[in-house]
């Protein structure tokens, strides 16, 4: 089979690869630093012909004309499990919706809704053997590559060769658009002086030999700078960053003493800086795999020692969790911080920390509440809050009743609004 053939023979320009999208079309994209950004650019070109198509994906590197002018109502429709600044700014439009899901089940669950007429990704250039690599993302992509009627892949030689469940056959996709672009980019958030301060206090929390999962921020930066002299620390996350490359190159990560993969990070996809992307590039020490994988609580719980690290918006004083919204007003999604948190809490010797400031808007709206907003999303059940961290200290609400929860909250909410808290679980017998 002459592999440089069939590629040569499937090669197209921006222009065919969108003549295979129709009117009433789901359309399925890559994500983040994969998303098809060529095709994406021109895809509200075929507006005048097409009306209804679907367009689903998630943490939008880009702002896209086909769902951020509200002309495109009713031609197309950004389906989004994830909101990133684009979506954020352009749901009053009409022209974006929001898929609830727990992100191991949402290939299964909106397979079975619907399938993909046309699946639109990104990969690094072609081997010798006809495989190409799906490089930064493999959080649903290669289950929709499966079940799409056509398959149109953007090759970019920017990208990293990753392995793990990354690579897809020339023989499996029907088009190819080569593009030269740079890879998008998240650098490092930087670390304030209160970053530091809660970072240091989950530090506390984390054992040698501990297997993470963190996130995105300047927390999680700050986190990671504080668990920089902690031994044979392992790597099972939803997400890989340059935190998590700083602490393998200080010697903090080994992989060392995990109980599956053993000696790999893995992770389903990955954002940050070059720096990252080239230490991805052709490094068999980092295994990509799917969503039902990496984010299967079942599977995330079979880590020892396992670690979850991540954020809330706002919680309440009986401990429920909000990391979504603010009121009915979607900010980002539930991602996997509900897998997570379960995750790490069937871990033998397994601990999950939310960790968030305590005050919003300049010190003049606490974090923790009598009860939430009207309308707020209930990201994490209170039964699923372990231990939650803001820069005045650490409360455990494992195991605790509501009264001994308010105690613990109240005690690392800000000075000012202590008072108000005791007194409004008073007022509303919230005990």
């Amino acid at each position: 089979m002459n592999h440089q053939e069939i590629y040569r023979r499937k090669k197209v320009p921006v222009a065919v690869a969108l003549e295979q999208i129709k009117s009433r079309h789901e359309v399925v994209c890559a994500l983040a630093a994969c998303e098809p950004v060529s095709i994406l650019s021109e895809l509200h070109t075929i507006k005048s012909r097409v009306e209804d198509v679907s367009v689903v994906t998630a943490l939008l590197v880009g702002s896209y004309p086909f769902y951020n002018q509200p002309e495109m109502r009713g031609h197309f429709i950004l389906n989004s499990w994830f909101y990133t600044d684009g979506p954020r700014a352009a749901h009053p439009h009409g022209t974006v919706s929001y898929i609830p899901m727990q992100l191991h089940q949402f290939s299964c669950r909106r397979l079975a809704y619907r399938r993909p007429n046309v699946f639109l990704g990104s990969a690094a250039p072609m081997d010798k053997h006809g495989f190409l690599s799906l490089s930064l993302s493999t959080v649903i992509e290669k289950d929709f590559i499966e079940q799409a009627d056509v398959v149109i892949i953007e090759v970019n030689p920017a990208l990293p060769r990753t392995f793990g469940d990354t690579q897809v056959h020339i023989s499996d996709i029907d088009y190819v658009v080569e593009v030269e672009r740079e890879v998008p980019e998240m650098p490092p958030s930087p670390v304030n002086d209160k970053d530091r301060l809660i970072g240091e206090y989950v530090a506390d929390l984390v054992e040698d030999g501990s297997t993470l999962q963190i996130g995105l921020g300047s927390i999680p930066g700050a986190v990671a700078q504080s668990l920089s002299h902690k031994k044979d620390l392992g790597v099972h996350s939803e997400l890989i960053t340059d935190y998590l490359l700083d602490l393998y190159e200080a010697g903090a990560i080994t992989n060392r003493r995990k109980t599956i993969w053993k000696d790999k990070f893995v992770v389903d996809i990955a954002m940050g800086s070059r720096r990252l992307y080239d230490f991805l590039d052709d490094n068999m020490a980092v295994e990509f795999h799917r969503a039902s994988v990496v984010n299967d609580p079942a599977i995330i719980g079979r880590n020892r020692k396992m670690v979850s690290i991540n954020s809330a918006v706002q919680m309440d004083l009986s401990g429920q969790c909000c990391a979504e919204s603010f009121g009915p007003r979607l900010f980002s999604g539930t991602g996997g911080h509900k897998e997570f948190v379960t995750g790490a809490q069937e871990s033998p010797g397994g601990k999950s920390v939310l960790a968030f400031y305590s005050t919003a808007s300049r010190d003049t709206i606490s974090r923790i509440v009598p009860m939430l907003d009207a309308g707020t999303v209930i990201t994490t059940s209170r039964v699923d809050v372990d231990y939650v961290v803001t820069e005045y200290g650490v409360a455990c609400l494992r195991g605790r009743s509501i009264r001994e929860r308010i105690q613990e909250l109240i005690n690392i909410a800000h000075p000012h609004f202590r008072d108000f808290l005791a007194s409004e679980a008073k007022r509303n017998q919230i005990w």
